[in-house]
């Protein structure tokens, strides 16, 4: 497998329940390594410190927060993030991840004296905002980079943000709270009508 394949693989194994959207794209190798896998989820994440799991709650519900529907914390998004970053990152992109988190944290103005998890919603969103105006030029905001392969030296609010969404929209909560949940296996149908208030990505969905 390559490496976007062990990916989505762990995409997989990190949520509760089955996928069929997954398992029509999966290759006989991903295939045959979900088929002999433990059960993933209940692996305990061991890498981050109290603090750091702190931060990293705050900083994924900040990216997808609760509102009238769940957000990154409801759907386990923290937990999918560490086992993410302690198991399939490699050793030079767990290293940008973890020093990420550490220059989050720096980022505080002295004058706040506080964690990133203590700070308000506005001023955490802040701190991201700047990291992410900082991390402009890199290639994973290309226009139109959707499916892609994985930029392995990405900055860490790519990280953040890829780890999130992907988490989120991958979890049985953001799937069938969030987007529309109507499975069907083996079709994709173009035309199928949104109801109101649908978005464009809402009509159809599977989860890990």
């Amino acid at each position: 497998m390559n490496r976007r394949e062990f990916l989505q693989c762990a995409a997989i194994m990190v949520g509760s329940a089955g996928a069929a959207g997954h398992v029509m794209a999966l290759s006989q190798a991903q295939m045959i390594h979900l088929a002999s896998a433990d059960d993933y989820v209940k692996q305990p994440a061991n890498l981050f410190t109290v603090e750091q799991r702190a931060i990293v709650n705050a900083a994924a519900e900040v990216i997808i927060p609760r509102t009238d529907s769940p957000g990154a914390i409801d759907a386990g998004v923290p937990h999918f993030i560490e086992l993410m970053v302690q198991d399939w990152l490699n050793p030079e992109e767990r290293l940008i991840f973890m020093s990420g988190l550490k220059d989050l944290q720096e980022r505080i103005p002295k004058e706040l004296g506080a964690s990133y998890d203590k700070l308000s919603a506005e001023q955490q969103l802040a701190v991201l905002e700047a990291l992410e105006n900082e991390a402009s030029g890199s290639p994973w905001y290309a226009q139109g980079n959707v499916r892609r392969a994985y930029i392995s030296d990405a900055p860490f609010i790519c990280q953040l943000k890829e780890l999130t969404i992907w988490g989120f929209f991958t979890s049985e909560v953001g799937c069938t709270q969030t987007l529309r949940y109507k499975p069907m296996p083996m079709k994709f149908d173009g035309h199928y009508p949104r109801e109101p208030g649908d978005t464009t990505w809402a009509p159809h969905a599977f989860y890990r």
